[in-house]
């Protein structure tokens, strides 16, 4: 599949109210477009780093496949760009919809907005924000950029992976 088409089936966002994070990845990768499913690139860690930093349970990581799984933790995902596929670098400049992001963080009001990389993070809060909290929110709801699980992104995981627990803490359910 070329990279600028849109992929043949774009997945859902999986939203819905009282929840306690959205996550907001840039657009599918080309693995996820193919399997129908978030974040499916064997080697991307966002399963099982929800899973290490306490934001799902059960034995094991929720496979790919069970993705709409995780309102039941509380959870929401949606993307940038819901009509191309591809490395953040391949997408089209016009890709992202700021406007249509914002009205859905509108919408249903979750208590934070994490975007899963820098670049994400810096199409909607401007070209330097940097990992972490932000000044910037939509409403009520906290925007934090977490460095990217995926495997491209590898080379700076170590040193910033600290972030996924600090957004886990702050996530976690109010007593």
């Amino acid at each position: 599949m070329d990279q600028r088409t849109a992929p043949t089936s774009l997945i859902d966002d999986v939203l819905g109210d009282g929840l306690r994070v959205v996550f907001c990845g840039t657009a599918l990768g080309n693995t996820s477009a193919k399997a129908g499913a978030y974040y499916a690139h064997p080697r991307n860690l966002f399963w099982p780093t929800l899973h290490t930093v306490g934001l799902t349970q059960g034995p094991g990581p929720l496979a790919p496949a069970r993705f709409k799984d995780v309102l039941g933790f509380g959870i929401g995902l949606t993307d940038l760009c819901k009509h191309y596929s591809g490395n953040d670098n391949e997408l089209p400049a016009n890709a992202f919809d700021n406007a249509a992001l914002a009205a859905k963080i509108m919408r249903y009001r979750p208590r934070i907005l994490a975007f899963t990389s820098k670049a994400g993070g810096r199409a909607y809060c401007g070209h330097k924000a940097a990992l972490g909290w932000q000044d910037l929110t939509i409403g009520a709801t906290r925007l934090y950029i977490l460095p990217s699980t995926s495997p491209n992104a590898r080379w700076q995981w170590e040193t910033h992976k600290w972030h996924w627990d600090a957004l886990a803490a702050a996530a976690a359910p109010s007593l």
